[in-house]
């Protein structure tokens, strides 16, 4: 790892660490994250992705008493932060917990009062990257947002177009829920196989001492009748010589 390289990942650091949230920090992270060397980009991804989630939760905390602007600020920070290095979980989770936070503060802040469009985004990236479950969720808060709409604004034109909106996201909320089931089967399916196996291997070799148990008993049993049957055969002849002598 080059010199410069290192320097910027120092600076990158120093400035997450003094609560340096602005465009310049994510300027310096995008120069660190064009390196040429791919074996040192991967080790620099994966430490600063845990750097970016361990300071995001420790920055979420400290700014939970702070007005509901500057939390959004910081969350859009760390959105485009993980964004940029590729972390699309916490990406996308830090997205629903901005979006989740200004549906509880529009009550009081109508500027920060989310769009059935922003929900229905969300849920459509959800998708595509399969957390299904979370694109259910922002499908339902979506509807949520059309019916509000509907409430506020209770006009012929715009209540038929409002169906149609309704409509698709319904049938995306559909696909989200069968394929959230369908995962949980496949999960439950590979957990029951992986059960079976293991009661299999642990099964087998005392099955196989059983039979061989068994299979000696009866090894064993044969040779005493057998020699049984010699045995009476033997005393038949000798019987039988002692006769023809008399």
């Amino acid at each position: 790892m080059s010199d410069a390289l290192d320097q910027q990942i120092s600076l990158f650091r120093s400035l997450i660490k003094t609560r340096r949230f602005d465009d310049a920090t994510l300027r310096i992270l995008e120069s660190v994250l064009v390196s040429k060397s791919v074996k040192s980009l991967k080790e620099v991804e994966s430490s600063l992705r845990g750097l970016l989630r361990s300071e995001s939760l420790s920055t979420i905390r400290e700014i939970a008493e702070k007005p509901v602007g500057q939390k959004l600020v910081v969350l859009e920070f760390f959105v485009r932060a993980f964004a940029l290095i590729a972390d699309v979980e916490s990406c996308l989770a830090l997205r629903y917990e901005a979006l989740h936070m200004r549906e509880l503060e529009s009550a009081n802040c109508q500027w920060v009062e989310v769009s059935y469009l922003e929900w229905l985004n969300f849920a459509e990236h959800s998708l595509d990257n399969g957390f299904y479950s979370i694109a259910g969720k922002a499908c339902e808060n979506a509807l949520l947002c059309v019916k509000r709409n509907d409430i506020a604004n209770p006009k012929v034109d715009e209540l038929f177009e409002n169906e149609q909106v309704m409509e698709k996201i319904k049938r995306l909320k559909d696909f989200a829920m069968t394929s959230a089931a369908s995962c949980s089967v496949q999960a439950q399916a590979a957990e029951y196989l992986k059960k079976k196996s293991t009661e299999k291997r642990k099964i087998h070799p005392s099955f196989r001492t059983e039979t061989r148990c068994v299979a000696s008993t009866m090894f064993r049993n044969g040779i005493k009748r057998r020699n049984v049957r010699k045995l009476h055969e033997l005393q038949r002849t000798t019987s039988a010589s002692h006769t023809i002598q008399l």
